[in-house]
């Protein structure tokens, strides 16, 4: 399968090693790309990621079978909005977003009927490091890739997607966006949350800066995802609300249940409750995406 010419918008991280990976699978003949930032569209091109640099989404479009938008998610609608006109009526559209429900709200909103061109995808892969400097072209080798196909998507299409991920080395998996919302508010948008609190709580403390200095692996490994883009992580929790407030009330009642324990003394209960967590951990095995933090 090969493209005639392969649209990036957003060339940064997500969106330049997919135009790397692309090139190296010869998924597309050309690749331009598009970013609100122009230095980063000529870093771009200079590096070798893209062909061609366009100045606008509208531009970018024209002429493009395989669109890539890998942008912010709130960002989404307005993308959307400045592209559609410009859009080719055969080309695929897909996503990087690692929300879905509001994806696809302003897919609704500024495609209609031709919503049926654009299927929502997540690569869970990803780097500690953003930017285009940081594009490679084996980030998605083994990674799972979710795809929540729209009802308006025929079965071709999401198949076309699917080739189009799998060319690239991801591993596709198929669910709906609210399987995937609940899912990620669970595994990945909590996890955020309980790491940002707690070192905020730290912190906060008039003796944070000597704990701090006393920390050692276990707080590096239960911290590390709180060093995250704040203004990225400010509008995954935003768009992904609802989901991520109702794990947060599921793991509130866990925690009043352990501090229960503890305050009565009964630390037959509490290492019960520990053991069952270890036990889920250790029978977990990571897969191979699983070095992302979205």
């Amino acid at each position: 399968m090969q493209f005639e010419r392969l649209a990036i918008l957003g060339v940064g991280l997500l969106g330049g090693s997919f135009a790397l990976a692309a090139r190296r699978a010869r998924l597309a003949r050309r690749i331009v790309g598009y970013s609100k930032s122009p230095t980063t569209t000529r870093t771009a091109l200079e590096r070798g990621i893209i062909d061609e640099e366009a100045d606008s989404a509208l531009r970018a479009v024209h002429g493009a079978d395989l669109v890539l938008l890998a942008v912010p998610v709130v960002s989404t609608g307005d993308l959307l909005k400045q592209l559609r006109h410009g859009l080719e009526p055969h080309a695929l559209l897909m996503d990087v977003g690692s929300t879905k429900g509001n994806v696809v709200a302003a897919v609704q909103a500024q495609l209609g009927a031709r919503q049926s061109q654009f299927v929502p995808c997540h690569p869970i892969a990803g780097k500690e490091k953003s930017g285009v400097l940081h594009a490679e072209a084996g980030l998605f080798d083994g990674k799972r890739v979710v795809i929540t196909p729209l009802a308006a998507n025929t079965d071709s299409l999401v198949d076309i997607a699917t080739q189009a991920w799998e060319s690239i080395g991801g591993v596709v998996s198929v669910m709906s966006p609210e399987e995937h919302d609940a899912a990620f508010a669970a595994v990945s948008h909590l996890p955020h949350l309980l790491a940002f609190s707690y070192v905020y709580a730290l912190s906060s403390q008039p003796q944070g800066s000597t704990f701090l200095q006393l920390a050692g692996p276990g707080f590096r490994d239960f911290s590390r995802i709180a060093a995250g883009d704040p203004h990225m992580w400010r509008d995954i929790l935003d768009a992904n609300r609802d989901e991520v407030l109702r794990q947060l009330q599921i793991y509130k009642q866990t925690l009043a249940g352990f501090e229960a324990q503890m305050r009565q003394g009964n630390w037959t209960a509490v290492e019960a409750l520990i053991r069952r967590a270890s036990q889920v951990r250790l029978g977990w095995d990571a897969p191979t995406s699983a070095n992302d933090d979205a």
